[in-house]
């Protein structure tokens, strides 16, 4: 009786090897079309348990975690954030690194251009004051000024933006014309009356007593939250559409929960973007309004007041001008430079870091 010979089995030790790519592989053989699908090459491993084969760990990583290594590789932003961090501390231990006091008067040194004789790096004003000290004292005026209005902006703005997009109808209107009405006002018509009609002393809220610089932060933080509330409020309007919050709603979960726990934690990166361009803006406002008279007064050392000061003897002090000025223009370019570098992380459709 005649055997028939018959083809070996694809995958069989006696099957015809076949070149793919560089790689030998049994004639017959499956080539794994999804990463993690078993194949008959190897039927019983996946990509995680090949990872653990090889002894390396598949650790989960957050959405946070992708947009903080993407900051950290935008080199713009991360040289930026170095500078205003080096010159925000300045500011703060201006006490420790200042040689002298922001009031301090050195009469053997009146008009003085920036030397290094007793110390004067920016050189000092009519009164001999010195300016490098006077600039590092104004840093962390403008710096408490900026903060203080990015903050509380923020949050009046988160707010009012949320719950209008979360709940719509009549509240929505609502809390959008008055914010229409926000907008329609002459930003720099109202800060002057609001300055003047406000006075130069502090405000008294019960325990707690602001300075003057937070009488500024606190009239410019009342204009500067309508940007942000219309930027929530569109965030919102498409969130609540989604399905998570379906699944909240349906689990029983309150409004509150669902707009604080589930809404806004999926909103930050528009609001860290917007709020970087409130403190910037702010700054600025601050300068002016100081500049015009109607912002923080002397003897409390400012930047725009300190330009100010220096604008009438610009031709022959050019110093009272320009170090007060370039500090302003380091700070805002240093913010505003961090705020495309948030912008550019936390866009997950950014496919590529620009700088």
């Amino acid at each position: 009786m005649t055997e028939v010979s018959r083809p070996p089995e694809p995958g069989s030790p006696d099957a015809p090897l076949v070149d793919l790519d560089g790689t030998l592989y049994a004639s017959g053989s499956q080539v794994r079309t999804m990463p993690g699908a078993p194949t008959d090459l190897a039927p019983e491993l996946t990509d995680s348990a090949l990872a653990h084969e090889s002894g390396l760990e598949l650790k989960a990583r957050s959405q946070w975690a992708y947009a903080r290594s993407r900051f950290f590789r935008h080199r713009l932003a991360m040289g930026s954030l170095v500078v205003l961090i080096a010159v925000l501390l300045c500011g703060a231990f201006a006490g420790h690194i200042a040689s002298y006091s922001y009031d301090a008067i050195d009469l053997n040194n009146i008009n003085a251009g920036p030397t290094t004789t007793a110390h004067h790096y920016f050189g000092t004003d009519q009164l001999g004051r010195d300016y490098f000290s006077r600039v590092l004292y104004g840093i962390r005026t403008s710096a408490r000024v900026a903060f203080f209005v990015s903050i509380l902006s923020t949050i009046l703005g988160t707010l009012v933006g949320s719950f209008a997009g979360y709940f719509g109808g009549w509240l929505d209107n609502l809390l959008m014309r008055f914010t229409d009405l926000i907008l329609t006002l002459p930003p720099l018509a109202v800060l002057l009356v609001a300055a003047a009609r406000l006075g130069n002393g502090t405000i008294n809220l019960g325990l707690f007593h602001l300075g003057q610089e937070y009488r500024v932060a606190l009239i410019l933080a009342l204009l500067f939250w309508t940007g942000i509330a219309r930027v929530v409020r569109g965030l919102f309007l498409s969130l609540r559409e989604k399905e998570y919050v379906e699944a909240a709603k349906a689990s029983g979960s309150g409004d509150v929960r669902i707009i604080f726990r589930h809404m806004l934690p999926n909103s930050m990166g528009p609001i860290i973007v917007n709020m970087t361009l409130v403190t910037a803006g702010a700054i600025l406002t601050e300068s002016a309004l100081s500049f015009l008279g109607f912002g923080i007064k002397p003897p409390t050392a400012a930047l725009g007041n300190l330009i100010a000061q220096g604008e009438t003897q610009m031709q022959t002090q050019w110093w009272l001008v320009v170090f007060p000025g370039l500090t302003i223009v380091i700070i805002v370019m240093c913010i505003n430079f961090i705020g495309d570098g948030l912008r550019d992380a936390l866009d997950p459709t950014q496919r590529r870091i620009r700088a």
